[in-house]
């Protein structure tokens, strides 16, 4: 199939895009969710807006404790180390094994995380390492709690007008260490379940994160005595899907050193 006809514009800046927000228009950053959507007819967008030429969010900073990425920063730019990574190796990692090449060249972590399929990494990752979403609309910006961000099945905090700009991370210390493991019938494919534990004792971190749920992802705020098995009962009815879940949660924990 082909998309229905839609307008289509390309902003150079943040303002000129957030202009653009209103009667139901898409945001284009990676197109490689959004494509297919188009394709299918599953979305037809009076207007879609391409804001994969904006600087400020192809751009990142850093200070000392912390890494800015902005939304349009490619997966393939993480994997091959061309942005700072805070995570000391859990972002290359998780970017590395996301779909395939020609993929990663072309999709961002934020739009991603705004398209918010369950069965994607980044959700479940940024839930993880926590820090927060920079949130632009006309009357200003705002900052979210990444792990508050997705709110549900393809759903997130985001309003109508509301620009997804950047996402600040916390630098993790040199004692830190994670696990981050998923299930997939093939390379490639998406995840039929999604783990991850993080301890960093020097900022007082023990997380872990089940992903590729039927919504948001559960964040586990103290995973030092979690049980796995537990876990994923609270969370799948389905004894084959409760089984995946708990074995990942499992081999994350268990790569972190807290199993």
């Amino acid at each position: 199939m082909k998309p229905a006809r839609f307008e289509y514009e390309r902003p150079q800046d943040v303002p000129a895009a957030l202009s653009l927000l209103k009667n139901e228009a898409r945001i284009l950053a990676g197109g490689q969710s959004l494509g297919p959507m188009l394709n299918l007819r599953i979305v037809q967008p009076p207007l879609v807006v391409d804001v994969r030429s904006i600087p400020e969010l192809r751009g990142f900073s850093e200070d000392p404790e912390t890494v800015t990425l902005g939304a349009c920063t490619t997966h393939a730019a993480i994997e091959d180390g061309r942005v700072p990574d805070p995570s000391r190796g859990l972002m290359r990692h998780v970017a590395s094994n996301i779909a395939y090449r020609a993929v990663r060249n072309r999709g961002t972590i934020g739009g991603s995380l705004a398209h918010a399929d369950p069965a994607a990494d980044w959700p479940s990752a940024l839930a993880l390492l926590g820090g927060v979403a920079i949130i632009q609309n006309p009357e200003g910006k705002r900052e979210i709690a990444l792990e508050r961000f997705v709110t549900g099945l393809f759903s997130t905090a985001l309003a109508d007008d509301d620009l997804l700009v950047a996402l600040r991370l916390n630098k993790l210390s040199e004692k830190a260490r994670w696990g981050y493991w998923k299930f997939c019938r093939k390379a490639g494919e998406f995840p039929q379940a999604i783990a991850g534990a993080l301890h960093d004792p020097e900022r007082g971190v023990t997380r872990a994160v089940i992903g590729a749920l039927r919504g948001a992802p559960h964040v586990i705020a103290d995973a030092r005595h979690c049980d796995p098995a537990a876990e994923a009962a609270r969370l799948c009815a389905d004894p084959y899907e409760r089984q995946l879940h708990a074995v990942a949660l499992r081999r994350a924990l268990a790569q972190a050193h807290l199993a």
